[in-house]
């Protein structure tokens, strides 16, 4: 039932695109039969007003509910297959009328899939041609039967093409929603990524800060007690220690400078 359902669903749009054409189509060929029973056979007109009733009522309900059970649109198309044949056998037996088999074959590729339209689409080609060539005989009936005939299987492939379409486009946009998610997933990861190696870097700097601040701070201090001790034994070596003592100071505040600037986040 849910396959049913969903199979229904799909054969909306082009029931919505062909809707207009199919009733016009259907409606012309019925008024032009009533119409010429009426003129030339009028004790005949109830049956061929009776039967496209039935025709037109069951067209219609399967053109509003095409998702009734597949077993129901079976029967309901064995029906109006026998209403076409019936309509045939009546006199004066008009050919035109195995149009209403090419209505029957595209209504038929919309709501049923698979196989089964296949073989719908040669059982109404295979009455078209039984009856014609039984009321009009071998030659006659097989030149009157081309015409439907090829107008079934144009209509089934049609409705197929347009499935295959159809089923291509869906396909397409689902990949191309994919490929977005991905892009953005994508971005995401990058964007962590960036974050991560800013992080990294920042650490590396910091350690190499650290390491190098450490050093020169810990030669400021050995220079500074060398320093204590020249004061007290040789005063003439003080200046020169105290100028490299500067020195160690001034390479130790660069060198910070030079790194802090590094740590600072960057402004875009």
């Amino acid at each position: 039932m849910a396959v049913n359902r969903e199979h229904a669903l799909q054969a909306l749009r082009p029931i919505q695109v062909g809707v207009i054409a199919l009733y016009v189509f259907c409606g012309a060929i019925v008024v032009r039969v009533l119409t010429l029973i009426y003129l030339e056979i009028p004790d005949l007109f109830s049956w061929y007003a009776g039967l496209e009733l039935v025709f037109l009522l069951l067209f219609i309900l399967v053109m509003l509910r095409p998702s009734l059970p597949r077993g129901l649109l079976h029967a309901i198309f064995l029906v109006q297959s026998v209403i076409i044949v019936s309509l045939l056998a009546l006199p004066p037996h008009l050919d035109f009328l195995t149009a209403q088999f090419v209505l029957l074959c595209y209504q038929m590729a919309l709501v049923l899939p698979g196989i089964s339209r296949w073989i719908w689409c040669v059982t109404f080609c295979a009455l078209i041609l039984i009856c014609l060539v039984y009321w009009f005989g071998w030659i006659l009936g097989l030149a009157l039967s081309m015409t439907p005939m090829a107008g079934c299987i144009i209509f089934l492939a049609y409705v197929i093409a347009n499935r295959e379409e159809e089923r291509a486009n869906r396909q397409s946009e689902a990949i191309l929603r994919e490929l977005q998610d991905k892009n953005v997933q994508l971005q995401a990861y990058s964007v962590q990524a960036e974050q991560i190696a800013a992080i990294e870097e920042r650490n590396r700097l910091a350690r190499e800060l650290h390491d190098s601040v450490s050093q020169t701070i810990f030669s400021i201090v050995l220079n500074t007690r060398s320093t204590q001790i020249f004061l007290e034994r040789q005063p003439e070596r003080v200046r020169s220690q105290l100028e490299k003592l500067q020195e160690l100071a001034q390479e130790a505040l660069s060198e910070m400078r030079s790194l802090i600037a590094q740590l600072r986040p960057q402004k875009e």
